[in-house]
């Protein structure tokens, strides 16, 4: 099966804000975030540096053909990476520029536009319709991690109105854990607006590997706006402090609760067709040592 990411991270050097405060490398890929330290990345990634190679050797073992970069405000403005990382890795990659309230935003080069919404000053989306003005003029797609439950449904919803052929991607599977994240997939039953699963392993870490409550919610979400509006994402590399980058997709190629036609769109096909990959390579099938 060719697999897609639609929700992965890069960058050369973390330089962020969590709250107001920095976050920053510490070494053997742990960070000081927002003055406590947490494991930010695998500890094999030693040097800090979450780069562009060492993702492509990840889906190349993991037999993960292509991905989607996003951004998040907490890893700091990582534009110029990214684009040197797509230059490098043109087939594999789409990558999204980081939109921060108050400054300029880039589009040029750049496939999305990455909101981290939650974390905004001006929690009212509608005041930021600039961004997917642009954006649509563009033809990019806009990258949009929403605050818990339904606090920004609603401003969202008008821009959705306001932009139908706006391509929307809303990620954290809706915050899946949190109070009414039904509301974040009601908003994919508008006919551009998709829900990726970028950080659920995280959302349900606290059941672990194989995730049944993921499996059923992925369900509960399919019920909800179709299995054609979902997609897979890791959040890499997070989410690799767990677990390893194919285990973030294997629970769902195991589950006896899908059929094999929606294992392949939700983890291919609704994210090749939406976010427009092309010339996708086969990345085989080359044996471990176990």
């Amino acid at each position: 099966m060719t697999i897609i990411d639609a929700h992965a991270h890069l960058w050369q050097k973390q330089n962020g804000l969590v709250n107001g405060k920095p976050v920053y490398p510490v070494g053997n890929g742990k960070s000081s975030f927002g003055g406590e330290i947490r494991q930010m990345m695998p500890p094999y990634m030693c040097d800090d540096v979450n780069s562009a190679e060492r993702f492509i050797a990840n889906m190349d073992y993991a037999g993960v053909s292509a991905a989607v970069i996003t951004q998040e405000e907490i890893d700091g403005n990582q534009d110029a990476y990214l684009l040197q990382a797509k230059a490098k890795f043109p087939e594999r990659l789409k990558i999204c520029s980081l939109y921060e309230e108050g400054k300029p935003f880039l589009t040029d080069g750049f496939d999305g536009i990455k909101l981290c919404a939650g974390r905004l000053p001006t929690q009212d989306l509608t005041k930021h319709y600039k961004v997917f003005e642009k954006a649509d003029q563009a033809g990019k797609f806009i990258s949009i991690d929403l605050a818990d439950g339904d606090a920004q449904t609603a401003s969202l919803r008008e821009l959705i109105v306001q932009y139908p052929d706006l391509k929307i991607a809303i990620g954290h599977f809706g915050m899946v854990t949190r109070s009414g994240w039904l509301e974040q997939i009601k908003l994919a039953q508008n006919k551009n607006v998709r829900i990726e699963s970028g950080g659920i392993t995280w959302l349900f870490n606290y059941e672990f590997y194989p995730y049944p409550s993921a499996i059923t919610a992925i369900k509960q979400a399919r019920d909800t706006c179709g299995m054609d509006k979902l997609m897979w994402g890791s959040d890499y590399p997070r989410t690799m402090v767990e677990v390893t980058y194919k285990m973030s997709f294997d629970f769902i190629l195991k589950s006896k609760e899908l059929t094999a036609d929606e294992k392949d769109a939700f983890l291919f096909k609704n994210a090749k067709s939406f976010y427009g990959f092309e010339n996708l390579i086969d990345c085989g099938n080359i044996p471990n040592m176990l």
